[in-house]
């Protein structure tokens, strides 16, 4: 039987991997770790409206995008969407 690095019911397949120091919650590598909660983080976004948007800026618009964002006690992406917002409303009227 292969090992399957996202099968949870082989975990005696892991129970070689011991190392020092805190005990790991998950029998998964970090990496796989990440995917999984990843994919997680899309699903919440996606059951609550969101959509993932990138896009490449300057960076001394991102620090000014930054300090704005602190000075307003936000953070940077609800900045970014308010800011779209206020635009969007100015262009429709």
């Amino acid at each position: 039987m292969a090992k399957e690095l996202t099968d949870l019911t082989t975990i005696d397949l892991f129970s070689d991997e011991k190392r020092p120091g805190r005990p790991k919650t998950s029998p998964h590598p970090r990496n796989v770790q990440i995917r999984i909660n990843k994919r997680n983080q899309v699903k919440r976004d996606k059951n609550n409206g969101l959509k993932r948007v990138e896009f490449k800026i300057h960076h001394s618009l991102f620090e000014q995008l930054e300090e704005l964002a602190k000075s307003k006690n936000i953070n940077r992406s609800e900045l970014i969407e308010t800011l779209l917002i206020r635009s969007l409303a100015k262009e429709n009227n």
